[in-house]
Parts: C-alpha cells; structure tokens; sequence
C-alpha cells in the first residue's frame, strides 16, 4: 500500500509549522506493508495544489493524507468535508503567503459545494481515543489553504474515478510555537506524531 503525506511550509508570520516535522517523522515510519513518501505544499491559494496533483499522478498511491496546523485547537482534528469557497474574511485575514485574499470565491467554478472524505473517520477516531490522543471530527477545514487542498483532491479523484482515499488532519500548534502564549491549546510533537503513525498503521488494507 501506498500513502503520500503532504504538509505545508509556515504561513502567518510562524516561524515554522509542525506538518514540517510531522512530514519528516513519516518518511521514517517502519510499519509493514506501507510504503510512505511525502510532500511539502506551499501556502498560496493558486499553488498549494498543483504539485500535489501532479505527485499523485506520478507516484499513483492508495491514500492521500493532507496535513495542516489549527493554531487554537486542542485535538487531533478528522476533516468530515470540503467545501467549494474560497475566502479570508473570517479567517486568514492577511491572505495567503503571496498576499491573495479571497472573497467568496469558488475552488472549482461550478463544482459540488462540498465533498466528503474518503478515509475511515470514525475508526482513526476510536484508535486515536483508545491511546488517549485528543482527537475529534470536524465538521469544518474552514475556508483558507487547507480546505482548499481538501476539495481539490476530492475533486481530483472524483472526477478521474481514481481509486484512491483522501482526507485532511489538521494538527495543534506545539508549544513552542505558542510560548509567548501559554492560554493557546498546544500538544507535543511526540504525540502528534504518535497520532499519525497510529492513522496510517489503521489504514492499511482499507
């Protein structure tokens, strides 16, 4: 089995952002029966996803597994759906890495208004509950890069009728990120890598 992780570069004035790392760690997964390969996206609304169509084209894996950081969140977080809008006025106000603010604007012109993910939510959910990892299902990725990454896959893979599973994780800030800010929720690195690779172990031969 094939899975491909991708992660994003810092964004909002962060001087680093934890998929980076997480990215890192999973290159050096040993779990039998999975091989990983991974990908760092840009945070620009017109660039985020583009080579990571192209990845899958060239490498064809069995799951895609978009990761992103939720500075303000506690848990692990399952994206339920994506949604086809673009917009920074309720969140990334400063716009993406390149300055583009968006508002109300559509990811596919003319596309469904929202797409599910494919990966088994409710069980990552339990594994992650069963080792203790504060974890959810979200019913929101919002309306910044990560969504946008969301529903361009799933709209990939529906569109082509590839037999592929995605979904999107959005991660916490660690505390490092958040030091001058210790009321901001934050978790370990540890442990969010602990989460992944219990993910990706509950993928296999889905």
């Amino acid at each position: 089995m094939r899975i491909l992780v991708s992660g994003f570069e810092p964004f909002g004035g962060l001087s680093t952002n934890p998929t980076l790392e997480l990215i890192n760690k999973a290159k050096n997964f040993e779990i039998e029966g999975v091989d990983i390969d991974t990908i760092q996206l840009p945070v620009v609304y017109r660039e985020c996803t583009p080579p990571l169509l192209e990845k899958i084209n060239e490498w064809q894996p069995d799951i895609v597994i978009c990761l992103g950081v939720a500075v303000g969140c506690s848990s692990i977080n399952l994206e339920r759906v994506g949604i086809n809008v673009e917009d920074t006025v309720g969140e990334g106000r400063n716009g993406d890495n390149n300055g583009d603010r968006p508002v109300d604007r559509p990811i596919v012109n003319n596309g469904p208004e929202g797409l599910f993910s494919t990966l088994p939510i409710r069980l990552l959910l339990e594994k992650l509950q069963e080792s203790k990892i504060p974890s959810m299902i979200s019913n929101t990725a919002g309306t910044y890069i990560c969504n946008t990454t969301l529903y361009t896959v799933l709209h990939k893979i529906q569109e082509e009728s590839l037999d592929i599973k995605a979904g999107f994780i959005h991660v916490p800030a660690t505390p490092e990120m958040i030091s001058a800010s210790p009321e901001v929720p934050s978790m370990g690195m540890d442990t969010q890598t602990r989460a992944l690779k219990i993910i990706i172990e509950n993928l296999r031969g889905i």
